[in-house]
């Protein structure tokens, strides 16, 4: 990582506030160049606090924008941080719609010359979206890293129709923690704590209630899903993502869907991360120089070269031994002119005998309910426990079908299976994984697909299986980038089950009967060619560190990922430290501590035992204001046969004083989860 200190322009900065039409004023931070020429603004948008959480990646990149003639602007949402307002759910039409006036009043300014570009990562990469699909007119581009076009079937929520029990609860814990934090006194003065108790006491409501109640896709799931109405994005748009990052197949569906002079998409092998900050997997790439050619072209008219790319840049990796965190991954870099591509051609294989067996006759799959212990995090962060262990006691666990691989074998895109079913009872979900067999044995997870046998008709209906009926489903997995020896096996393997990624149906314990000879694999497999164009990327560089110091402390650390078996009760815990902060020391005297523990547990015969738990403490302390505040929350859910049951509660201390204690009971009806 090149560390960068001296810039085409000198910049500045400073805090301000962002006028509403209600008179809400959002707090916001402005690096520009100093020049007397106004000049383009880049907007970042998210609730995550910007004078905190997010402030050491702000430091990396918005200064950098302004060094090279932008106005970088970074804006707490309505509610959240030093902003004022209350807080709302995700992408909520108000926080769109004020989205669309920040974008009018940066445009308004006298150091903007009228045109915007928006970028983000994560919910800053999905509002961005959502905002060019109201097409302020400011707004020319955007850069969306991580995100998703589909709210429901691609998010955090909802997987092949099922409840994603592992980000579903984790990430309503993780935003009511974040909801419940405090405005910093240092920013806004002393109405800091009246602002605090208001947002608690009149707003702060677990995410999870509203998430639940949607099982299927319907209206709420299609407000701020972009894919409804592609043609209503006007802006250009660089789409980003990588292999190991759950979003990433909205980077072919928008290079697939959104016109080609005004899209260009980029996959390489990397997690939930901007592609330039070097955590695993790499390589790395030099991504501001990236996004500053996309700016230059849409926003200043410069002919940079962006649009001369390949519609789609993206990484194939080479095979590789299973591992929970790699460095770099071995492979190469491809260019397509289009998407769908003429270079992939779809090649279809019909499932011989299991693994096990040899034989073509129908094979019943009933996996224990631990099935998927191993799946590795849903969110890689780049962390050392983050991807897949070796997939040998996960395939254990399913049914296996092996295809021998005669030549090597690129492949890009998204699998497609097609399997033909016979299920005795009216609800269920298949789990398919792909695997890469090595000749010794080990098995590395390559990509995996869910379905819920009652979203087989459409995401948006559910539609009981009738018993004892045998019935063809189709259903996509994951995208890859990925190529097969000659030599190794193409392992597909078919489980009941996949806690705790996928909440188990009531009957789930039951399965269901594949049918070999009915059921077939679809690869997209991507022609070998030794003389394309070379893709080159210059080297990650970034602007200076912000300087937060994390002490070291005399505790023990958390294992990341600990899996326990009570080899007696029949009783599996995965316990997850998500490694979100720990301590940190800011240069404005901040002191921030936070701690999160996930928790999912269940019996490997019952799937009513399933219950997860997400406890998380949060500090934020400054000496020399005498200000000491801290969140405290705990998590649940549980289920019976008909309902899910929510439990929450959150403590907020001034001080050692408890100004806020509330708790919340909810059961929600299981309408398709």
């Amino acid at each position: 990582m090149h560390i960068r200190t001296s810039f085409p322009y000198d910049t500045t900065h400073e805090d301000l506030w962002i006028p509403l039409p209600d008179g809400t004023l959002l707090y916001a931070r402005v690096w520009r160049p100093l020049t007397d020429e106004p000049v383009p603004a880049l907007l970042e948008y998210l609730p995550y606090r910007l004078s905190d959480w997010t402030a050491p990646r702000d430091h990396q990149r918005h200064p950098w924008y302004a060094g090279h003639g932008y106005a970088s602007v970074r804006v707490d949402i309505r509610g959240h941080g030093n902003s004022e307002g209350m807080p709302t759910d995700e992408y909520s039409a108000t926080e769109l719609a004020d989205g669309v006036e920040v974008v009018n009043w940066l445009a308004a300014q006298p150091w903007c010359d009228g045109k915007v570009g928006m970028f983000g990562i994560s919910w800053g990469g999905f509002n961005s979206l959502q905002i060019a699909a109201l097409a302020p007119e400011p707004l020319k581009a955007v850069v969306t890293v991580c995100s998703t076009d589909d709210r429901y079937d691609n998010d955090v929520h909802y997987m092949g129709g099922s409840v994603l029990a592992v980000d579903m609860h984790a990430w309503a814990a993780t935003m009511l923690a974040f909801v419940s934090r405090p405005p910093d006194p240092l920013y806004v003065g002393p109405v800091w704590r009246e602002m605090w108790i208001k947002r608690l006491e009149g707003a702060v409501e677990p995410f999870l209630h509203t998430w639940l109640t949607h099982q299927t896709r319907d209206e709420y799931w299609r407000h701020g899903s972009v894919c409804e109405d592609y043609g209503a994005i006007d802006a250009a748009v660089l789409a980003v993502g990588g292999w190991h990052d759950p979003y990433r197949d909205t980077v072919l569906r928008l290079v697939e869907h959104l016109p080609a002079d005004r899209v260009r998409g980029l996959i390489g092998p990397w997690s939930h991360q901007y592609p330039d900050r070097g955590l695993p997997p790499g390589p790395a790439i030099g991504f501001l120089q990236e996004t500053l050619r996309w700016w230059d072209h849409w926003l200043k008219g410069i002919d940079s070269g962006a649009m001369r790319e390949p519609l789609l840049r993206a990484y194939i990796s080479d095979s590789h031994p299973p591992a929970t965190v790699y460095g770099t991954l071995p492979g190469r870099w491809v260019g397509e002119p289009g998407w769908p591509s003429p270079n992939v051609t779809a090649v279809s294989y019909g499932l011989p005998g299991s693994a096990m067996s040899h034989s073509t006759a129908a094979a019943p799959v009933r996996s224990p309910q631990h099935t998927g212990v191993d799946a590795g995090r849903f969110f890689p962060f780049g962390n050392d426990a983050d991807l897949p262990p070796d997939q040998r006691d996960e395939d254990g666990r399913s049914v296996c079908f092996d295809f021998v691989v005669g030549e090597e074998t690129w492949v890009l895109g998204r699998p497609r299976v097609r399997l033909r079913v016979t299920s005795e009872v009216a609800s269920g979900q298949i789990v398919v994984r792909l695997c890469d067999m090595t000749p010794d044995g080990s098995s590395t997870l390559v990509t995996r697909g869910v379905l819920n046998l009652s979203a087989r008709q459409g995401r948006d209906r559910a539609v009981p299986w009738t018993t004892g009926a045998t019935e063809d489903v189709e259903f996509e997995l994951n995208g890859i980038g990925h190529v097969f020896p000659s030599g190794h096996r193409i392992r597909l393997a078919v489980s009941s089950a996949y806690w705790p990624w996928i909440w188990p149906q009531p009957d789930s314990a039951a399965g269901f009967t594949l049918h070999p000879e009915g059921s077939s694999l679809e690869l997209p497999v991507r022609a070998r060619a030794s003389d394309e164009k070379a893709i080159i990327f210059e080297e990650p560089e970034q602007a200076q560190t912000l300087g937060v110091n994390s002490p070291i402390t005399l505790d023990e650390p958390r294992p990341e990922r600990l899996v326990v078996r009570d080899v007696a009760k029949g009783e599996w815990r995965l316990e997850v430290d998500p490694r979100y902060g720990g301590t940190r020391v800011y240069p404005d005297g901040l002191e921030f501590t936070e701690d999160a523990l996930e928790t999912y547990t269940i019996h490997e015969a019952d799937p009513l035992s399933a219950r997860t738990r997400s406890d998380w403490f949060v500090r934020l302390h400054r000496p020399e204001l005498a200000w000491d505040a801290t969140v405290r929350t705990r998590s649940k859910i549980s289920c019976t046969g008909k309902d899910f049951i929510a439990s929450n509660e959150v403590i907020c201390t001034d001080g050692g004083e408890v100004v806020f204690h509330r708790t919340w009971e909810r059961r929600i009806p299981r309408t398709a989860g």
